[in-house]
């Protein structure tokens, strides 16, 4: 266990706690919430890590590191942005899936560019984003963010390379 779980651990059982000694039945309400937020998810939960585990597997490690790794320069980036703009999903697929780049040695660089491409650029969003808000604004908004993702993933590799941080 990292960490950052053991804080949580710590800060849930202090909140549950507190709400056990203002109300019980706050605190059981609070369960319950839990209860169906996990049951509501649990899907989306599942799916995206056997998506994880099948990327880890199926795409060998040597390919990863190749295209994605942290010698592979720039073009790790900007591959890795490619790939976060076309990958439709929610957080539930997406992160497990950047974290089984990240076990496979993709760079710091290539994982932040992934991440954050598929945050400002995903495709799958594009038609909806069209339909809902309007063209104009929509494509307005693509283009202002089009130099963020890899350049998010640029400063990554840079700090990683340079601050010695061990990702």
């Amino acid at each position: 266990m990292d960490a950052s779980t053991i804080i949580l651990i710590i800060i849930t059982i202090i909140v549950l706690i507190y709400a056990l000694i203002r109300d019980e039945t706050i605190a059981i309400d609070g369960i319950k919430l839990a209860g169906k937020t996990i049951w509501k998810n649990l899907l989306l939960l599942l799916t995206g890590f056997l998506l994880s585990g099948l990327v880890q597997v199926l795409l060998p490690q040597d390919l990863i590191a190749s295209w994605l790794g942290k010698e592979s320069g720039f073009k790790a980036v900007l591959i890795g942005c490619a790939a976060g703009g076309l990958i439709p999903g929610s957080p539930y697929a997406v992160f497990p899936i950047a974290a089984g780049f990240y076990k496979a040695d993709a760079g710091l660089g290539a994982i932040i560019g992934f991440i954050t491409a598929w945050s400002l650029w995903s495709l799958s969003r594009l038609p909806l984003e069209i339909a809902l808000i309007n063209p104009k604004a929509a494509l307005i908004r693509y283009v202002i963010t089009l130099f963020f993702p890899p350049l998010a993933g640029f400063i990554a590799q840079v700090m990683s390379k340079n601050l010695l941080l061990n990702f």
